[in-house]
């Protein structure tokens, strides 16, 4: 404990310190439910995170493959070319029990495919016996299936068919199945989101897990926190209010920050910028009580007033002292992205 995860942070022991961490063969001894690390390939620092921290990660899901409908009872799995079969071999290596679940994005559908797709039987087997293949040929442990999203809610029975039959194909072939799913609540509005408690009891019960996407609050337009922790814990509690399945919960940490305008403008901030506009602006960075968000404020040469809300270890702490206590599992979107020493906190 270097005394490091406080609501007062300067910006000069961030940069002293982010870059330092504990030995990362093991687990830390903080959290000790289920994390699953998202690895994309146009960011390569998070290929380097997974290997050096694969004894402190359940899972890794690399954003690598797109499930493409080609026509009538036509499928195929694309983004093959990106699968790095040395570095799943050097994950297994340093934790023999990690599982690799490439995220497979239903990439391209028109709302004619799904149609076609979710009113037959046929078609459906299709999708699940090319998955199956591509997964025993290629040596995954699963996938994480992200497609709920895409019909803006319409369709949910059909859905949670689709999503059934594959995650048993998946598993009758000893393979792993995890839904990502957007919050139940919608920010801002707090509204029912797309997802909601009725499908997730349908199918906690088939599914290894489920990816939610708590993150994401605050849009352009709106500064503010990108991951409220009021509003995460309410979309758990909403998901899963008995806590009868809280543990195939994997609540979203977002590992990215946002740089918003007075403007109305905003892009996403990796670490690296984080650590460029610390040393450039020297900003305080002030602590959101209610979010347990950190932010800081710079303006450029023109004037243009920016806020920045990035992850710092006091944020993270929260949110995994909170996944605790709820009783779920993290998923971090997404390793490439956080500082180093955030990783001492699993």
């Amino acid at each position: 404990d270097r005394g490091l995860v406080r609501t007062d942070p300067g910006w000069r022991e961030v940069l002293q310190e982010a870059g330092q961490y504990c030995a990362p063969s093991t687990r830390g001894s903080g959290f000790t439910g289920a994390v699953l690390g998202y690895v994309t390939p146009w960011n390569a620092h998070g290929y380097s995170v997974a290997r050096l921290f694969a004894g402190r990660l359940s899972s890794v899901s690399p954003v690598w493959l797109q499930l493409r409908r080609r026509g009538p009872q036509s499928y195929d799995i694309s983004g093959l070319q990106d699968t790095d079969p040395g570095w799943m071999k050097a994950l297994k290596k340093t934790n023999k029990n990690i599982k690799i679940w490439p995220r497979l994005l239903f990439d391209g559908w028109s709302y004619e495919d799904y149609d076609s797709a979710l009113g037959s039987e046929d078609e459906i087997e299709l999708m699940a016996r090319e998955a199956v293949e591509v997964a025993q040929a290629k040596g995954f442990d699963g996938f994480v299936l992200e497609m709920w999203s895409q019909l803006g809610g319409h369709r949910r029975e059909d859905l949670v068919h689709l999503v059934s039959h594959l995650s048993v194909s998946l598993r009758r072939a000893g393979l792993g199945c995890v839904l990502a799913i957007p919050p139940p609540l919608t920010p801002g509005s707090l509204q029912p989101g797309l997802f909601g408690p009725a499908q997730f009891h349908q199918l906690a019960s088939l599914l290894d897990g489920f990816s939610l996407m708590t993150y994401d609050f605050s849009p352009p337009g709106r500064p503010g926190p990108s991951a409220p922790v009021s509003w995460v814990r309410s979309c758990v509690e909403a998901l899963d209010p008995q806590a009868r399945w809280r543990h195939k919960i994997l609540l979203g940490l977002n590992f990215y920050g946002m740089d918003f305008t007075q403007q109305g403008g905003a892009e996403p901030v990796l670490g690296g910028r984080y650590l460029e506009l610390l040393k450039q602006f020297k900003p305080r960075i002030v602590w959101d009580e209610q979010a347990a968000e950190h932010s800081f404020e710079y303006k450029r040469g023109s004037g243009v007033r920016h806020t920045v809300y990035y992850p710092t270890l006091k944020s993270v702490q929260e949110r995994l002292s909170l996944a605790a206590e709820l009783g779920t599992g993290v998923s971090v979107w997404e390793l490439g992205q956080g500082l180093d020493y955030f990783y001492d906190l699993l």
